[in-house]
């Protein structure tokens, strides 16, 4: 479609109408002025090199991107090289995938101390996908001791991301390692939770207070109360789910903003399967990088 025709078309309207809706500021009363709003893209879909993504990446006004720590000597140069000649920050996820725990922590350990300790550049976060929903509560808080006395030496921002099949992959599960680890730190990725929970929490309002208070990341997907993507946040029917979200984030901002802090977001709507496609076809229904672009735009307009 040309740019003309794009201009005169129902989903360019649509498109202005939910930006126009959602980008309104947020109340700026006793705030700090060296709030931060830093916006990353992921690489979770994209198709082409390395270098053709961080390029589209600053084409589009990131502030970096968010990917997963590269095991390999060759991927980490590359990564870093690419980071440079583009300007972009980066924060890592890391993980631990084995099914047997011992394995698996130290897995986890491994690759959060390379990602932690690597003098090349400085991260501005690590995101992790920690434990699994069947270890012992004892076993995954050790994961989380662990990043705590890691995060404390290095100064970096260690994040555990509320994800499905993860330790924290419930609110009443998160809850209680709130109420028992008074450090931890997380990534709130909310639809996670709406999904698990079938519903947009309205039930569970303490439990996403102490949620949003203990909030450094934010992954922002908008989920819903039967799945954890909806599949064009700028479609009317998701009005519901739209506007619970960005309650929450407001929430965010305000702590962020009274605390003088930086805030980093991953604008992080998937590819298929997580977005749904026509039958027969695994055509997606809608396109994944502008559904992400909006959101990053929306963010820097709602919150900066």
């Amino acid at each position: 479609m040309k740019r003309k025709e794009f201009l005169q078309s129902g989903a360019y309207a649509m498109l202005m109408a939910s930006v126009a809706r959602y980008g309104f500021a947020s109340n700026t009363d006793n705030m700090k002025n060296d709030f931060q709003l830093k916006m990353l893209a992921t690489n979770w879909g994209f198709e082409g090199t390395l270098d053709t993504y961080c390029e589209k990446v600053k084409k589009e006004g990131y502030d970096g991107i968010e990917i997963w720590w590269p095991t390999e000597k060759k991927d980490q140069e590359e990564l870093f090289a690419t980071l440079k000649k583009y300007d972009l920050a980066v924060g890592f996820l890391t993980a631990g995938h084995e099914s047997d725990y011992q394995q698996h922590a130290d897995s986890f350990k491994k690759m959060i101390n390379a990602a932690a300790t690597n003098n090349i550049q400085r991260p501005l976060y690590i995101n992790c996908h920690s434990g699994k929903d069947f270890f012992s509560f004892e076993e995954n808080k050790a994961l989380v001791d662990y990043t705590l006395a890691l995060s404390k030496d290095t100064g970096i921002k260690i994040c555990h991301e509320t994800h499905r099949s993860r330790m924290l992959f419930a609110a009443p599960v998160a809850k209680h390692f709130f109420e028992k680890i008074p450090g931890l730190r997380i990534t709130l990725d909310v639809s996670h939770w709406c999904n698990v929970s079938e519903s947009l929490l309205q039930d569970q309002p303490g439990t996403m207070a102490m949620a949003l208070e203990r909030t450094d990341h934010i992954h922002a997907r908008i989920g819903h109360q039967e799945g954890p993507q909806v599949n064009d946040p700028r479609a009317p029917e998701w009005k519901d789910a739209v506007d619970a979200h960005f309650a929450w984030w407001d929430k965010i901002v305000k702590i962020k903003k009274q605390k003088g802090e930086i805030l980093t977001v991953l604008t992080e709507f998937g590819p298929p399967t997580y977005l749904p496609t026509v039958p027969y076809t695994m055509q997606p229904l809608a396109d994944q990088w502008a559904i992400n672009v909006f959101m990053m735009q929306t963010f820097r307009k709602r919150y900066s």
